[in-house]
């Protein structure tokens, strides 16, 4: 997995109001702030960490390291003190498995904050077919047992006979990362409720309908890419006809090469994934650990500089991330001024 860091430095601090769980004698030691988590999240993290550290010479650059949601969430969850992360970046919302871990391990004031919108965006080589489906193709070329049967299709045409007669090669993100999470849950799952007994399934047999409308099958059609989403870019670029799945700002970067495949004959754009009429469109969020706002130097103020950039124009905007609608985006930060915990009674 390909891990990407931010500015490093090595000082020490105490971090005496966390009562850190996995140092002996004396506290460990940490004077800036640790991110980890959501690649996708990644490049808007990186640039509040510039603005931040531009406002504020005084602290040290956080480290922000890509993961992916669920390795970042797992750190995130593993306890208190200065040898665990203070943010995670994620591009799907919190587990209740996950926040029970943060719960169980001593994370007992989790803040969640909706930084904004993204898309789970279908891209192929501008060079490509230009290739038009629905989150039922997708279903049907990429679950390995589609409406409980072995998925034999090799091309796009085995699939729907409108579609060409090329070979299913799509490039997607890992088990870890939270937009596998989302392409599971906002293009497989809806694609399988199609049908109606596996809508029914949903009820009588909640585990059975995952596995049926979310397991991706493992003969080669789909490819586990890491949490580098420029080298599915990379890779299209070497296969016109292949598909990418990857975050709506990578596709927005790279336009030159690649473009947006159209879901239901909704183009990923701006417009349609702030409006949420593209099937891909999902919040991305931080959670914040509260035990470490008084340890962690700059910790309360880097998570306010998320509050002032934001809003549709600022400067993340111009990095590829969808503003959410004025009222979430003033309840958020509402959330960072007051540092209110999560509730978990609504996580899933």
């Amino acid at each position: 997995m390909l891990k990407k860091f931010a500015l490093i430095a090595v000082s020490t601090l105490a971090l005496s109001a966390c009562g850190d769980q996995g140092a002996t004698g004396a506290s460990a030691a940490r004077d800036q702030i640790k991110v980890v988590g959501s690649s996708t999240v990644y490049p808007f993290s990186t640039a509040v960490a510039e603005q931040f550290q531009h406002k504020n010479t005084g602290f040290k650059a956080p480290v922000i390291e890509s993961t992916g949601t669920g390795a970042g969430m797992k750190q995130f969850c593993a306890g208190l003190g200065a040898t665990h992360p203070d943010i995670a970046n994620a591009s799907r919302r919190i587990k209740k498995t996950e926040f029970d871990d943060c719960q169980k391990n001593g994370v007992k004031d989790v803040v969640e904050v909706q930084v904004g919108i993204d898309g789970l965006a279908f891209v192929e080589s501008v060079k490509g077919p230009a290739m038009k489906l629905t989150p039922e193709d997708i279903y049907k070329a990429l679950a390995a047992n589609p409406y409980g049967k072995p998925n034999t299709t090799k091309t796009w045409k085995d699939v729907n006979a409108a579609l060409p007669a090329i070979p299913i090669q799509v490039y997607g993100p890992p088990s870890t990362s939270g937009t596998r999470d989302a392409l599971a849950e906002l293009i497989l799952e809806k694609g399988c409720d199609a049908n109606p007994e596996m809508k029914a399934l949903k009820s009588e047999n909640a585990d059975k309908h995952k596995d049926l409308c979310t397991r991706v099958r493992e003969d080669g059609a789909y490819v586990d890419s890491g949490e580098n989403d420029n080298l599915i870019v990379q890779k299209l670029g070497a296969n016109p006809n292949a598909i990418g799945v990857l975050g709506y700002s990578f596709l927005e970067e790279n336009l030159a090469t690649v473009r947006g495949i159209e879901l239901n004959n909704v183009k990923p754009t701006y417009d349609t994934i702030a409006d949420f009429s593209y099937p891909g469109a999902r919040p991305l969020y931080i959670y914040v650990k509260a035990g470490h706002l008084n340890a962690i130097k700059g910790l309360r103020e880097y998570v306010g500089e998320w509050a002032s950039a934001w809003n549709t124009g600022g400067y993340l905007a111009k990095r590829g991330l969808i503003a959410s609608p004025e009222a979430v985006r003033k309840a958020n930060a509402d959330t960072v001024a007051n540092m209110t915990p999560l509730d978990g009674a609504s996580l899933k």
